[in-house]
């Protein structure tokens, strides 16, 4: 298989060529159709195996469609900033030429720079759990327009501590 016989949009295929890319992995050959047609999915696959790209590039395509719209379209959440920056790095590159906008916010940092980019809008949002739920309490950072939710990490997690915080973002 191909990453063509995918049905992925000319500029999400042109950024994996970019990237190097010529087949899928197992876990993105198994992610990329169910995602793409808005299912829920649970994914587990070693690291090193693509299962960024099988969340990023099927969230991407599906975003495609709502480039412009106001509003939070797509939450990753992630144990830690140094994931966190990851996976925003990969939506960077996949999403090359969809025009969509993306964020990362995580703690240890003061929070005045990651307002800021909130307030000029954002289409996807890479976040830690804590710094994510600060941000919503204060009112800085709005779901009610969200099309996809991604656990990333999920079971690190809940081994992390985080169960309730991930609840409260659920809720």
């Amino acid at each position: 298989m191909k990453f063509e016989d995918l049905k992925l949009i000319p500029p999400i295929l042109a950024a994996v060529k970019e990237k190097g890319y010529t087949e899928p992995t197992p876990i993105q050959e198994q992610s990329i159709p169910p995602i793409l047609e808005g299912k829920d999915l649970l994914g587990c696959a070693q690291t090193g195996t693509g299962k960024t790209a099988s969340f990023a590039i099927p969230t991407l395509q599906r975003l495609a469609k709502f480039k412009g719209q106001p509003g939070i379209k797509a939450l990753i959440i992630t144990p830690t900033r140094e994931l966190a920056i990851q996976i925003d790095e990969s939506f960077q590159d996949y999403g090359k030429g969809l025009g969509l906008k993306h964020a990362v916010i995580f703690g240890g940092v003061k929070q005045h720079a990651q307002v800021k980019v909130l307030h000029r809008g954002v289409d996807i949002l890479v976040a830690t759990p804590g710094r994510l739920l600060d941000l919503m309490n204060q009112g800085f950072v709005k779901l009610d327009q969200l099309q996809v939710f991604t656990l990333d990490e999920a079971d690190r997690m809940l081994d992390m501590g985080f169960i309730h915080d991930v609840k409260k973002v659920i809720a």
